[in-house]
């Protein structure tokens, strides 16, 4: 049997079942059985002439043909909602879906709320926002955007500076009253240092611009975490040093409750905006990025 276009609302349903996983998890998410997608799963591979999931009682999986359907429907998604949006009189009023995500601490502090407030200026604008500590591959996972600490390195992706930010080290006064003086970077090595894996750091090592430029120290402590929050209590618990971005321990450091330890030192963190499409050519995107910019940086 020959291969047959897909049609979007057959792209829709697929789609929409990668990012639920699972027959049942759809299905609720439409108002509709399980059998009834399961069903319609079933007339599109045989209309296609393709097996696209991998099915156990719980869980889909992409085969590798449908990892290909997968990637290239959402992207005929996407540009059919474009062209929504070019030909559309009310470009200033964008619709429809956009899936976002970021990382937990960053994510959950500042764009959790931003998006708040965007969905209530753009109403008919609709967004899924995910938590994800490591590096997302935005074309194969059907993101639209993602907010990240550092710029993007991937080729085929582009990239904004959204806000700007950097890490410092700092300690609780306890922590400082009981352990060594610290008068160079270097001392660091002789001090508890508490290591967090960021999306774009190498665990127990630091590499911070001071007076004599860009410096690297390997740091070590009784405590890690793939966790920022977890990291900043233990700090202000007075277990050691650690290297946390502005916007999460100024305020600390404003009560006093933090102290920064080198305060020539820092390390540049700025946050961006990533994206696979040119913002001109999506209003949704191009209003989400500009958005967020304006509500991050202040």
């Amino acid at each position: 049997m020959g291969h047959k276009t897909p049609s979007l609302d057959e792209l829709e349903l697929i789609v929409r079942l990668r990012q639920f996983g699972s027959l049942s998890a759809c299905a609720d998410s439409m108002g509709v059985s399980a059998a009834y997608i399961s069903k319609r799963l079933a007339q599109i591979e045989s209309r296609l002439g393709l097996k696209l999931f991998h099915r156990t009682t719980r869980h889909l999986s992409p085969t590798e043909v449908g990892e290909t359907v997968l990637e290239w429907g959402q992207r005929v998604l996407d540009s059919a909602q474009d062209l929504l949006d070019a030909v559309s009189a009310e470009r200033l009023m964008p619709r429809g879906l956009l899936r976002v995500c970021s990382s937990s601490g960053y994510g959950r502090a500042r764009v959790a709320p931003a998006l708040s407030q965007l969905v209530k200026t753009y109403p008919e604008l609709q967004v899924q926002f995910e938590l994800l500590d490591r590096r997302v591959d935005l074309l194969t996972e059907g993101f639209h955007l993602d907010i990240r600490v550092g710029e993007a390195t991937e080729p085929d992706l582009m990239s904004r500076q959204i806000a700007r930010n950097q890490r410092i080290l700092c300690a609780s006064p306890n922590y400082l009253r009981k352990a060594p003086s610290i008068e160079k970077l270097l001392d660091l090595q002789h001090h508890d240092c508490l290591v967090i894996r960021e999306r774009d750091q190498q665990p127990g090592r630091w590499v911070l611009a001071g007076p004599n430029g860009e410096e690297t120290v390997r740091v070590q402590g009784p405590l890690s975490s793939n966790n920022g929050e977890a990291v900043r209590q233990w700090i202000l618990d007075g277990h050691g040093i650690g290297l946390r971005s502005v916007w999460d321990v100024a305020p600390l450091l404003r009560s006093r409750k933090l102290v920064r330890v080198l305060p020539a030192y820092s390390q540049e963190a700025n946050v961006y905006a990533v994206y696979p499409s040119r913002l001109g050519s999506s209003a949704r995107l191009r209003v989400c990025v500009e958005f967020l910019t304006h509500y991050l940086s202040s």
